[in-house]
């Protein structure tokens, strides 16, 4: 059986008195997306934080490859081959899409004693790579600023991948995006993982987590209500399981089905 590019183990965090994850267990596999699934304050972020070196567990272990990791930090994480690509995405709007894609690791050329950044060199394989996840830019000077919501979520996807991302999370991809936005994330989530990458997809929309997904874990105040895979659970019962599909259920029962 194949080795998970990373395992988390009963994982938990505490933050003072309070409890944000109780217990959890998750497994990515090479060429999986993995839907991390759960509503507002269930304790998605904090989980993530953990995986990436944001914070370190309060209980439970990490195991990258098998073998067991601490990380003091992102920078670990990272040297590990685990990448996050948040909401905020970490990019400046005015720059170019070149400049945001190499930034803090430029490619450099030498002229005497001094060093340039190459930009031909990085404007080229910024439109490579940018090819390869399916977007055409006009020019790879372009303030990243004019792309729309799903070319800048691209951009970061494609930097990951670039510089050795063998686990790429992503932190709410698709929230904030239109329907063609999102269409395009999701098929670059599926270019992404069918290279072999491992992918964990965290999102409170069942619907576009059954779109990509090949495994579904849904967390609900800190714990894991279960795994499921692709086939073995429909949407309606994702739903239920997260904070709030009972709930809206049973308002809609009560108000006459007006929800």
């Amino acid at each position: 059986m194949t080795t998970p590019l990373i395992e988390l183990v009963d994982i938990e965090k505490h933050f003072g008195p309070v409890i944000a994850l109780a217990g959890v267990s998750l497994s990515i596999m090479p060429g999986e997306c993995h839907c991390l699934l759960g509503d507002n304050g269930a304790g998605k972020s904090t989980f993530i934080k953990t995986m990436s070196g944001v914070h370190k567990p309060s209980a439970g272990k990490i195991l990258v490859g098998g073998k067991e990791v601490h990380f003091t930090s992102p920078r670990d994480a990272m040297a590990a081959g685990i990448a996050t690509v948040y909401q905020d995405l970490a990019m400046i709007p005015l720059m170019s899409v070149t400049r945001n894609f190499w930034m803090g690791q430029e490619p450099e050329k030498s002229v005497g004693p001094f060093k340039f950044f190459d930009f031909d060199k990085a404007n080229a394989i910024t439109m490579q790579e940018m090819a390869k996840m399916g977007i055409r830019l006009r020019e790879p000077t372009q303030a990243v600023g004019t792309l729309s919501g799903g070319e800048r979520q691209t951009v970061a996807i494609a930097r990951a991948v670039y510089f050795g991302a063998e686990v790429l999370i992503l932190d709410e991809p698709t929230s904030a995006l239109g329907v063609r936005q999102t269409s395009n994330v999701l098929a670059t989530v599926d270019r992404v993982r069918k290279s072999g990458i491992g992918v964990v997809f965290i999102t409170h929309n069942v619907r576009h987590a059954m779109a990509v997904g090949d495994r579904f874990t849904v967390l609900n105040r800190g714990k894991t209500l279960g795994t499921a895979k692709r086939g073995e659970i429909k949407a309606e019962e994702l739903q239920d399981m997260m904070a709030g599909g009972q709930e809206l259920a049973e308002l809609e029962g009560t108000l006459g089905g007006t929800v």
